[in-house]
């Protein structure tokens, strides 16, 4: 349902308050999502597992309980990783495809999002041309 013209009047002050009191605030709220916190979690899961496995391949030349550890590492790194995409859920895997199809992997990862404006921008303002 869209907001009338009134609401977004009043939506806009409120932005622009924001904006003008405390910069970073907005700066913060502009480029975190729903999802920002469970993918930056899978990006470190898969650091882990990256890990686990160099110290798995290293180990295996010293003794095979210190190759079980980097296992182990691996292990938990995976783990993790399903925790966080459970979390992170449908909808979220779906964004997340989306803007590695359109923006390469920069984009998901660096934690830079939309702006706050972006994402109060009425449905009646024109969208700006896309990259495709």
């Amino acid at each position: 349902m869209p907001l009338s013209e009134d609401e977004q009047r009043i939506l806009s002050q409120i932005e622009q308050q924001l904006y003008e009191s405390d910069p970073a605030l907005a700066k913060e709220v502009g480029s975190t999502t729903v999802y920002t916190h469970a993918s930056r979690n899978l990006r470190w899961a898969v650091v882990g597992f990256v890990v686990g496995l160099v110290v798995m391949i290293l180990a295996l030349s010293v003794h095979y309980v210190f190759a079980f550890a980097g296992f182990l590492i691996m292990l938990a790194a995976a783990l993790y990783f399903e925790q966080n995409a459970r979390k992170l859920g449908r909808a979220g895997i779906q964004q997340l495809s989306q803007s590695l199809r359109t923006g390469g992997l920069r984009t998901p990862f660096s934690g830079e999002g939309s702006s706050l404006r972006d994402r109060l921008r009425s449905d009646d303002d024109p969208e700006p041309p896309s990259s495709n």
